[in-house]
C-alpha cells in the first residue's frame, strides 16, 4: 500500500543538531520491504520532508518513526495516485447510487 510520511522539524531544535540530522540522513537506508516512490525536501520548517513510499505490512513504518522521532514530529497517512483515487471513487459513486 502507498503511504506518505511528513516529517517536521521538532521546536527548539539546535544547529548542530540539525547537521547532525543531515550527516545522520547522508548514512541512514530505508528499511528492507520499503520500496520509495519519492522522498523531497522542502523549504518549510513544517513539513520539512515528504517521503511517499509502498510497504506491505507496518514493520518498517514503525522503524522509519522509531528511527527519527527524536528529530522530526511524523505524521504517515494512506495515499494513492490521482488514477487510483478516481478508479475507487468511481466505484464508490456506483455503490452509493444503487
Amino acid at each position: 500500500m502507498l503511504y506518505t510520511m511528513l516529517l517536521s522539524w521538532k521546536p527548539g531544535l539546535d544547529r548542530q543538531q540539525l547537521d547532525e540530522a543531515l550527516v545522520r540522513r547522508s548514512r541512514w537506508s530505508y528499511p528492507e520491504g520499503t520500496k520509495v516512490v519519492g522522498e523531497y525536501w522542502l523549504g518549510t520548517h513544517s513539513p520539512a520532508v515528504v517521503s511517499v513510499f509502498e510497504v506491505s505490512d507496518f514493520a518498517p513504518i514503525m522503524e522509519m518513526q522509531m528511527t527519527w522521532e527524536d528529530i522530526f514530529d511524523i505524521v504517515v497517512v494512506p495515499s494513492t495516485t490521482p488514477e487510483e483515487g478516481l478508479r475507487i471513487g468511481g466505484e464508490i459513486l456506483q455503490r452509493r447510487s444503487r
